[in-house]
């Protein structure tokens, strides 16, 4: 079953009758909170009624401070409790967003670092380290061949291979 529209002229005077009742109760509340201000302020402040004398003015003088130093106290134990419940209201609205996932992670850029570069930047600038690939590789030593040792010159070696005496010498050599 389709409902029907309303008009715009009666959803107009609808608006303006909601408009009105609201301004209304706005009204009615401030009127009540200023009935409860002057209530609350002739209980708790009576009638001032300036003594003559010196010595009764200072008694009057001592008990409006003491009554301030007490107003003094709880205003600041009242404004302690706001900052507190204020900071709490904020960390939970942090840990509310933090499970909510609204933080988008960025895109990472590509860096080329050294290694050096890259620990300095892990360990922080206290530490004084440098990382030389090449000189913590282990060195080693070439080994020269017994062979080449004991056959000195090439050429030499050729000049005595050369012709039938220096293949009789290679056969008995190495045999």
């Amino acid at each position: 079953m389709a409902e029907k529209k309303m008009s715009t002229s009666r959803r107009n005077q609808l608006k303006s009758l909601l408009l009105q009742i609201g301004e209304a109760m706005l009204e009615e509340e401030e009127r009540e909170a200023e009935k409860e201000k002057m209530k609350y302020m002739e209980e708790s402040c009576q009638a001032l009624s300036v003594p003559g004398c010196m010595q009764e003015l200072q008694e009057l003088c001592r008990k409006l401070h003491k009554q301030i130093d007490l107003v003094d106290e709880e205003r600041y134990d009242m404004e302690i409790k706001v900052t507190k419940s204020n900071k709490e209201i904020n960390d939970l609205k942090l840990m509310v967003q933090d499970l909510k996932g609204k933080f988008k992670k960025p895109a990472l850029k590509k860096v080329r670092m050294s290694a050096d570069a890259m620990l300095a930047a892990l360990l922080g600038s206290k530490h004084k380290v440098s990382m030389d690939l090449r000189g913590n590789l282990k060195q080693v030593k070439k080994e020269v061949k017994e062979e080449e040792k004991q056959t000195g010159d090439w050429r030499k070696n050729i000049e005595d291979k050369a012709g039938m005496d220096g293949r009789k010498k290679m056969f008995e050599t190495d045999a």
